[in-house]
């Protein structure tokens, strides 16, 4: 958190406040980093079973894929150069150790990377690039995919805001019936991740009516969905977001029959843009080439991931995993609508585990997401 301090007393550019006005979902691109209230309701008691949702339609649209490049096809940007270009303050080193550091900012925040490091943070929270900046002759350079992906929607463009009316968002618990998710069962013998992922949609069902919302599950019991129509269930009620709830395991080590223990923490995936790497692949393949539907809403699936994924931090204090990209994620590949995918926590992680077993720890993060879309 210094570095970001430090960084925020260097730069002064866009300092006008940014402009802000309802938005449905047009071409502009911009994030927030709301401000979370912790509060201690009392936790209600979900009791009742609401109906099975149904939809019959047409599948998904198809995924067109070419062969993957052998090297990215964008070009390299001077950050100075695009800063300038931009009309935000130039980058700032402000740290050569333990690496060479900048920071560049604008009036909605400040964006902190690393020479050769793929890890960068924006206000703090943890995003990812597709390729690592480098030194060229005196100056940060950065691929153009990073410039136009992940730098513009966060330095260029006004706040991230939701229709006041008429806001239709499907929250999708993962699993069901007989999919449980692999190791998806808490290491201390606990229920399955698909038991715990319906009881924070229903949680947060209730936060985000009371906020305008009109909100569809895409499953309401322990019924077995497939992803395809989970799909197709957001196209049926035109949803104007998508968001997919998930708790995060590793696999059982093959000669030890051992999961990792040790690993933990938030993450928030959104789909990796066309011509960049994945941050995590999951063993799948990561066709760079993959032109998926969903990636026509690349800037605000990284607005929304980011705005999430801050918000559930200040709610829950979990160690800070990042926003990822990845294209394994079915339920995101397909989807005509910004739409992310959140990991609360690690079931193969003791500490963690105990936590998401108790109805607390799932209602802030109920809250969190609430948070964030108001």
């Amino acid at each position: 958190m210094g570095i970001i301090f430090c960084a925020l007393f260097f730069l002064a550019g866009c300092s006008t406040a940014p402009p802000q006005f309802p938005l449905d979902w047009p071409d502009t691109n911009a994030v927030v980093i709301p401000v979370v209230i912790q509060t201690n309701k009392p936790v209600a008691v979900l009791t009742n079973k609401p109906a099975i949702p149904t939809v019959k339609s047409n599948p998904p649209p198809a995924i067109v894929s070419k062969p993957a490049p052998a090297a990215p096809v964008a070009a390299w940007t001077s950050l100075e150069s695009w800063a300038e270009e931009h009309k935000i303050g130039r980058p700032h080193r402000i740290s050569d150790s333990p690496a060479t550091t900048y920071a560049i900012g604008s009036g909605y925040g400040v964006m902190v990377l690393g020479i050769g490091s793929l890890e960068a943070t924006w206000n703090g929270i943890e995003i990812n690039l597709g390729f690592a900046p480098e030194f060229i002759d005196g100056e940060i350079f950065l691929n153009e995919l990073d410039l136009q992906k992940n730098l513009e929607p966060l330095l260029c463009e006004p706040l991230l805001t939701f229709p006041k009316t008429n806001r239709v968002i499907v929250i999708d618990p993962g699993h069901g019936g007989s999919n449980h998710g692999t190791y998806a069962r808490s290491v201390q013998d606990g229920p399955f991740e698909k038991e715990f992922t319906l009881d924070w949609a229903k949680r947060l069902k209730p936060l985000l009516e009371a906020e305008g919302w009109k909100v569809f599950l895409t499953r309401t019991s322990d019924v077995y969905v497939t992803n395809a129509d989970r799909v197709v269930f957001a196209e049926a009620h035109r949803a104007d977001v998508f968001i997919s709830l998930h708790f995060n395991s590793t696999n059982q080590d093959k000669k030890t029959s051992k999961r990792n223990e040790k690993a933990g923490g938030l993450e928030t995936y959104c789909i990796t843009p066309t011509g960049m790497p994945s941050t995590l692949t999951r063993d799948f393949g990561d066709n760079w080439s993959d032109i998926l539907p969903n990636n026509a809403f690349d800037a605000r699936n990284f607005q929304l991931a980011v705005q999430v994924h801050g918000a559930l931090l200040h709610a829950v204090g979990m160690e800070d995993h990042g926003v990822r990209r990845s294209r394994f994620d079915t339920v995101l590949r397909g989807q005509n609508r910004p739409a992310i995918l959140i990991e609360g926590g690690y079931l193969s992680n003791p500490a963690e585990a105990k936590l998401i077993e108790t109805p607390e720890y799932r209602q802030k993060l109920a809250e969190g997401v609430a948070e964030a879309l108001k």
